[in-house]
């Protein structure tokens, strides 16, 4: 499952059938780096081909994805950027994320800046990784994007092994549906998983896409935090690429719940195949 994770992420979105049983790094050279100008071509269709279009992108497609973040990593002015991300949004190639606040006790006075979110994980993936090295891409030059891809795969991989548990969740609690769902963040905090139900429960998770165990100390950091923000959760869900350690297993209960890649599958099921 791990593996048809990491397809989805790639080219979830990019109307082309996947054989899943080859190498990933195979599959990318074949359907994306040798089909270089051919999917540049639909980018620059998608993007109206504009420079401040791609820079601001690029910008979302690594790091902490707020607006103000990536405005300095795609080094343009802020009413430059504000124009692209309202064109980029009108075109839906990206949306726009708010902190769930109304649930905390930072309601009234958390001005931290929102969050950017593609339309569909192949642009992301483009625009991290292809884009910024299109000149020796277009060259079939590729060690320079393996070396990339190699060393910022697991960042890239958390944010949409987060958004995967969003929607299972949604799918766990079909018998009380979710009216709400996302992330908080503030300045100084983050917590991935946050969602009310239609009956008003109150859930919190964590996930992680890590090659360690997830440990008590994660839980125990997670509980602090809603302590500290004036939440009060009826489950606690967390959600590792690579288990739990026995102490976290030892806590399962109704309320605070543990899920693998593995309960992704059917998710999983759906958007790829």
């Amino acid at each position: 499952m791990e593996t048809a994770l990491n397809y989805f992420a790639i080219f979830g979105g990019l109307d082309i059938k996947i054989d899943t049983t080859k190498p990933l790094g195979k599959l990318i050279e074949r359907h994306i780096l040798d089909e270089y100008y051919d999917l540049q071509e639909y980018i620059s269709k998608l993007t109206k081909n504009s420079l401040p279009y791609y820079k601001v992108l690029t910008g979302i497609a690594l790091g902490d994805r707020r607006i103000n973040s990536a405005f300095k990593r795609a080094d343009v002015e802020y009413d430059e950027g504000i124009k692209a991300l309202h064109d980029l949004e009108e075109l839906e190639v990206i949306y726009t994320e708010t902190s769930i606040d109304h649930l905390t006790n930072k309601f009234e006075d958390n001005d931290v800046a929102d969050k950017l979110l593609f339309s569909a994980p192949f642009l992301r993936f483009w625009f991290a990784f292809v884009s910024p090295l299109y000149r020796g891409i277009a060259r079939t030059e590729y060690k320079e994007f393996f070396e990339r891809f190699n060393n910022y795969n697991a960042e890239f991989m958390q944010l949409i092994f987060e958004q995967l548990s969003h929607e299972y969740v949604k799918d766990l609690f079909k018998d009380d549906a979710i009216e709400e769902i996302g992330r908080f963040w503030d300045e100084n905090n983050e917590i991935n998983l946050v969602a009310e139900t239609e009956s008003g429960k109150i859930i919190v998770g964590s996930c992680k896409y890590t090659n360690n165990k997830m440990k008590k100390t994660e839980l125990t950091r997670l509980k602090e935090l809603c302590e500290k923000l004036e939440i009060v959760p009826d489950y606690v869900l967390l959600f590792s690429k690579s288990g739990f350690t026995n102490e976290v297993k030892a806590l399962k209960s109704d309320g605070v719940k543990l899920f693998t890649v593995k309960s992704l599958k059917a998710i999983l099921g759906v958007k790829l195949f």
